[in-house]
């Protein structure tokens, strides 16, 4: 939301029955069946290599190649890097340290790290998106 509490982003899961799991992010608040997605986004499943890193790919709807993200890490551990098509990190979400022996925080304190010019709302879709994926 902004400041005002308007809607920036509406994230949604997709009710069609896949066998990959798939997320539409909208811009603004949804209540139109017209409206189309901006970006959608599918659970990476790999039962073949589970040690595997990636978690989701998240892309430009409709599909393009070119504005395609890949999300790697873990996220119950808040380790997670977003890789552009490039494999460069645009974004990374790492556990809050503190500087203080002894605090820990929870998995709910995280610091979120956005290159410049990467979209920070995009950001925000992301990890509202590993939320509803992975907790």
């Amino acid at each position: 939301m902004d400041a005002s509490g308007k809607p920036i982003l509406t994230v949604s899961r997709s009710k069609k029955l896949k066998m990959v799991d798939n997320w539409l992010v909208f811009e603004g608040e949804t209540s139109s069946k017209n409206q189309k997605p901006i970006w959608r986004a599918t659970k990476h499943v790999n039962i073949t290599w589970p040690k595997e890193k990636k978690l989701a790919r998240v892309y430009k709807a409709p599909y393009d190649e070119k504005n395609m993200y890949m999300i790697e890490g873990s996220y119950m551990n808040r380790s997670c890097k977003v890789l552009d098509g490039s494999r460069n990190v645009v974004a990374e979400i790492r556990r809050k340290e503190t500087v203080t022996k002894g605090v820990s925080f929870g998995l709910e304190v995280f610091d979120l790290i956005i290159d410049k010019g990467f979209d920070s709302g995009l950001a925000m879709a992301i990890i509202l998106l590993l939320d509803q994926m992975f907790l």
